[in-house]
């Protein structure tokens, strides 16, 4: 083993995707260890830490009074500070090894359209945990390192990162981040107008949980030929007892049109506002989706129609953004190397 390999394996580079759905955590070297849900389980009035991740999201619009249950994290930014350093710890505590001499560095993945004080949130979130440094980069810059798309070209890369709370879409040359826009739409809202269609069509009552399965389950960007079904149930609004109904794709459909469009136009903004030259690449080289967003049904297809252009969904989609924050100083040494021509050492 060289001193450099040894010198990694003292503490490993940590990449974190804090998403409004789902917490990851990459380590360099053993890959994705945490996905859990950003949940908390908490006691009222103590604030007594209860459950974590997927025991606490079993938890969400279940628990007696004495309990809450909750989501630290809002259209990809934290809304709960201290709730959300508890989470980070206690996903931390599982990673982290005693036999470690030095403490980690740790990558953050974040939305480019955050507050400065934002931003200030998520770094304070992550020193409380002892990390050795802290770094904060943009979701799309880290969602393209982990698709392992080659950004260090002089040539543009769009990427389009669709998580639960925001959706980025930017184009990289050199490295370097051309063109970025980012707008507060994402997998909550696609499970939101779920929610609200359901309850102005049918006057049926249902959670998040029925509306993210009906999303995964049926729903779709275009239609593709076949409707599918499937029985939901929820509380009556006008009776307030419990009732099924049957819901088609059609009609899931139908109410994702208003934040898929939302995205859309926001894809055909950011071409429209990148350079000529790198334009033409991306008419070549295509479109790459990332974050939950980008499993959805005939997105990939849709946005392919509407923009002219070739659409990709990347490998593990879901994990992008951990995995290229992990990589980060990675990067950033391959960077040094193509303009320098020097093997720096971090």
């Amino acid at each position: 083993m060289s001193l450099k390999d040894f010198l990694k394996g003292l503490a490993p580079d940590i990449g974190i995707d804090l998403g409004t759905c789902n917490t990851l955590i990459y380590v360099r070297g053993k890959g994705i260890v945490v996905n859990e849900p950003s949940v908390v389980a908490v006691e009222r009035g103590t604030k007594r830490l209860l459950a974590v991740g997927e025991e606490a999201k079993k938890m969400l619009w279940k628990t007696p009074e004495k309990i809450i249950a909750i989501r630290p994290l809002r259209d990809g930014v934290i809304a709960d500070l201290e709730t959300t350093e508890k989470m980070i710890r206690y996903f931390m505590s599982k990673v982290v090894s005693n036999s470690w001499l030095r403490k980690p560095r740790m990558v953050i993945g974040v939305p480019s359209c955050i507050t400065e004080v934002e931003q200030k949130a998520v770094e304070a979130s992550g020193e409380k945990t002892g990390a050795k440094s802290v770094k904060v980069i943009e979701e799309s810059l880290a969602a393209a390192i982990g698709a392992n798309i080659p950004i260090y070209e002089p040539a543009g890369h769009m990427i389009c990162d669709i998580g639960g709370g925001t959706s980025e879409i930017s184009v990289i040359s050199l490295g370097g981040m051309v063109v970025t826009n980012a707008i507060r739409i994402g997998g909550d809202e696609f499970d939101e107008s779920i929610i609200k269609h359901i309850r102005s069509v049918h006057n049926l009552i249902i959670g998040e949980q029925t509306a993210e399965l009906l999303k995964k389950t049926i729903g779709n960007a275009v239609p593709d030929g076949k409707i599918e079904k499937m029985e939901i149930k929820g509380t009556d609004a006008i009776t307030g007892l419990p009732r099924r109904l049957e819901i088609d794709s059609v009609e899931v459909r139908e109410a994702l049109q208003e934040p898929v469009t939302a995205i859309i136009e926001e894809i055909k903004k950011t071409l429209s506002e990148t350079p000529p030259e790198l334009a033409a690449d991306i008419v070549e080289r295509g479109i790459v989706l990332t974050g939950g967003g980008a499993l959805l049904k005939g997105f990939d297809k849709l946005v392919s129609k509407e923009t002219g252009v070739p659409v990709f969904v990347a490998e593990n989609p879901l994990h992008c953004v951990a995995i290229g924050a992990g990589l980060y100083y990675e990067y950033e040494k391959e960077m040094e190397k193509s303009r320098f021509g020097t093997d720096r050492v971090y």
